[in-house]
């Protein structure tokens, strides 16, 4: 269920800055009202682990640009899920193959979001990433 949601100006800056990068499929999740834990979820993926990290990179980056610093960050070792807490936003960067087996849209299916549109992307801004790495992927049970 993807309902329409007022678009918050101040999320602008975290979306642009996982724009900056490239970053897939981003979804802002409204979940003023049903968590104590943040305002908004900022989903988005890379399709390589390197692209991963490079978007939490440039993310933090940006942020620190604009005197915004996170209360925490998670995962970035493995580039495979990093987390960016900003206190009233929290931003999740998946490795889409980790992003499509936890899917955090189908936990939270019941709140508003917003599906921002992908920048056009071209095969060869991938070229030399490690696209196929899926060796710490876990297995999903059907």
């Amino acid at each position: 269920m993807t309902q329409q949601l007022p678009f918050d100006p101040s999320l602008d800056l975290f979306i642009q800055a996982a724009q900056g990068k490239k970053a897939l499929d981003i979804v802002v999740m409204d979940l003023r009202g049903k968590t104590a834990i943040t305002d908004y979820f900022i989903l988005c993926s890379g399709r390589s682990s390197r692209q991963v990290m490079a978007i939490a990179d440039h993310i933090q980056t940006e942020m620190r640009d604009n005197r915004i610093r996170p209360l925490g960050v998670e995962g970035i070792g493995s580039g495979h899920w990093i987390l960016l807490d900003y206190d009233n936003v929290v931003i999740h960067v998946f490795y889409d193959p980790i992003r499509r087996f936890y899917n955090l849209e189908g936990l939270w299916v019941d709140v508003p979001r917003i599906q921002i549109a992908s920048p056009q992307i071209e095969m060869n801004d991938f070229e030399g990433d490690d696209t196929d790495d899926t060796s710490d992927v876990p297995a999903h049970d059907s």
